[in-house]
């Protein structure tokens, strides 16, 4: 059978919210024909296997994510208002965020951790994607006198990255997301104590 892009792209965008909210494991072929409305045979016709399908799935779910965010970035001159820009997008769109199933990193990382070595290649490729974009605003910042040149980039941005992603977790799971908010508030304050300015 040809692989049709247009098919291809349909089954990713429908099988997407799927995988996010239900996990690898918890997917099954009968969830993807469903939601596409497809035969076993057109999606396999499609994609390889359901590790290709979650993989494309995942990425999608990941571009859905930080789409917004990165131009909300690009956007802003100073590397402060880089990070708190980067804040504000958990603020103002974590009703999204929760709807389609939580944060896509956080859930396949968790759903694949010991048992998809595909997978798990994709979700450590974009936390160190995540990872160097804020070192990256934050090293900006140092050489722009906004940071003090002493400041552990790489450990800000970890710790960063961790607060944040615990905050989905938690909130996402206890039905709180004042957990989120007020996490956010306290590393929107942390970011312009650091700030020389």
């Amino acid at each position: 059978m040809i692989r049709s892009e247009k098919t291809r792209q349909f089954i990713i965008e429908k099988t997407a919210p799927i995988f996010n909210k239900k996990g690898y494991v918890g997917t099954y072929l009968s969830d993807l024909t469903i939601a596409t409305g497809l035969t076993k045979g057109s999606i396999y016709g499609n994609f390889k296997d359901k590790n290709e399908v979650a993989l494309e799935a995942f990425r999608y779910n990941y571009k859905f994510q930080t789409e917004n965010i990165i131009s909300k970035i690009e956007e802003e001159n100073k590397a402060v208002d880089k990070l708190l820009a980067f804040l504000n997008h958990y603020k103002t769109t974590f009703k999204a965020i929760f709807k389609n199933g939580g944060c896509a990193i956080l859930n396949t990382a968790t759903d694949v951790d010991d048992g998809n070595d595909l997978l798990k290649k994709e979700v450590v490729k974009t936390i160190y994607n995540w990872h160097h974009r804020i070192v990256s605003i934050l090293l900006q910042g140092i050489q722009n006198d906004e940071f003090d040149e002493y400041l552990d980039t790489n450990e800000y941005a970890y710790r960063m990255i961790a607060l944040i992603e615990g905050s989905i977790l938690l909130a996402k799971t206890l039905n709180k997301p004042d957990i989120l908010l007020n996490n956010i508030i306290f590393l929107e304050k942390e970011i312009k104590q650091i700030s020389l300015e």
